[in-house]
């Protein structure tokens, strides 16, 4: 069984790409195509554009992200293959996702990676997955919906067993912050969609100082379905907040287990 390393931009999957080596390393980036939210760096632009097979214009992502894939392929020795689905713009569904409904992770995360597994393999795949100890939470909801054989499925077709050596090997958070102090790889302050729906309302009105054009991409998108990406509040509303005091965010966290896969 061929072996594979599922790589997220934030500093845990990399810690496996850096120190479990498989046979490949694979990223699926989130693109959008709002021009207000692209990259200053057009070289940078060009480069993710070859990266991806086509044209990119912006992502959801922290831009930082793209360095941190970049910096990884550096320091491991070793290409990542670059994969996207359809723009999040161009998503044909009726709605936006949400808590309940949490298609984006499914079309542009999963999808793009399935993709790619049945384009080039013929039986399934064991995919490293950056969990960490203390994480079995996490990691046991993704088994939950394995076989017997524990193999994942995606459209009814078993093509992947996932691995969590940081949980096997009782590596922390610490450690993983450790490793990476000092050495030539970018991270963001947090990884996936800045103006992901799973995160507290508190750090979305940070995100909106960080990354302005890209928060203002999600109310846009609020407006053009007519529907919210929290059902408690809309962008716009907690873009309208005051902030009470400074946030940091070691202190929050996603716990859904599928975006970085």
């Amino acid at each position: 069984m061929k072996t594979c390393t599922s790589i997220s931009g934030g500093q845990s999957s990399a810690y496996i790409a850096a120190n479990y080596p498989t046979d490949y390393n694979i990223f699926a980036l989130v693109t959008i195509e709002d021009a207000k939210c692209a990259p200053k760096d057009k070289k940078l632009v060009q480069l993710v554009s070859d990266k991806i097979g086509r044209e990119f214009i912006a992502t959801a992502e922290d831009d930082t992200i793209l360095h941190t894939i970049l910096d990884l392929e550096q320091f491991i020795g070793k290409d990542i293959v670059w994969l996207a689905g359809k723009p999040f713009d161009k998503l044909r569904k009726s709605s936006l996702p949400n808590i309940a409904w949490r298609h984006c992770t499914e079309l542009m995360k999963i999808k793009p990676m399935f993709d790619w597994w049945k384009a080039n393999f013929e039986e399934p795949i064991e995919m490293r997955i950056g969990f960490r100890a203390g994480e079995n939470k996490r990691a046991n909801n993704m088994l939950e919906r394995c076989n017997k054989d524990g193999l994942r499925a995606y459209n009814k077709t078993f093509w992947q067993k996932p691995i969590f050596p940081m949980i096997e090997d009782n590596i922390h958070r610490d450690k993983v912050v450790n490793f990476w102090r000092g050495k030539p790889v970018r991270f963001a302050t947090q990884n996936n969609c800045v103006g992901c729906f799973h995160r507290n309302p508190l750090t979305l009105r940070k995100m909106f100082e960080l990354h302005p054009n890209k928060m203002e991409w999600f109310i846009d998108m609020e407006k053009i379905k007519g529907a919210q990406w929290k059902s408690e509040i809309s962008y716009k509303e907690i873009k309208a907040h005051k902030p009470q005091h400074e946030i940091d965010f070691n202190d929050w966290s996603c716990d859904t287990g599928y975006c970085g896969l």
